[in-house]
């Protein structure tokens, strides 16, 4: 990630987090009080990715890769601890084993 990118990303979680609206000048206008040079494409790429995008789905699916869906788990209603909200442990899953020489009825030095 270039130095703009990483400026301007920093710059819409600063606008998020305090609640106002993510525009290009706003973004624009963060970068250059860092002083941050960037070039000035920069700021209407992002704002127009998070006008179409939700902010807070970003932060919370970072690194999922793209694989499946986020998995949600849903606190327990009541006074339940924290066991009980705990996901199910991963199953593990067997390697194949190697074929050895032997198993193929033949060795290299035989």
């Amino acid at each position: 990630m270039s130095a703009s990118e990483l400026a301007c990303t920093y710059a819409c979680l600063i606008l998020h987090d305090d609640g106002i609206a993510i525009t290009t000048d706003k973004i624009a206008q963060l970068v250059r009080a860092a002083n941050v040079p960037i070039e000035s494409y920069w700021p209407s790429l992002f704002a127009k990715l998070l006008e179409k995008r939700n902010l807070d789905d970003l932060i919370m699916n970072v690194g999922s890769g793209g694989g499946g869906g986020a998995v949600a788990v849903a606190a327990p209603a009541g006074g339940a601890g924290a066991d009980a909200a705990a996901p199910p442990p991963e199953e593990k899953k067997e390697e194949p084993k190697e074929e050895s020489d032997e198993d193929m009825g033949f060795s290299l030095f035989d």
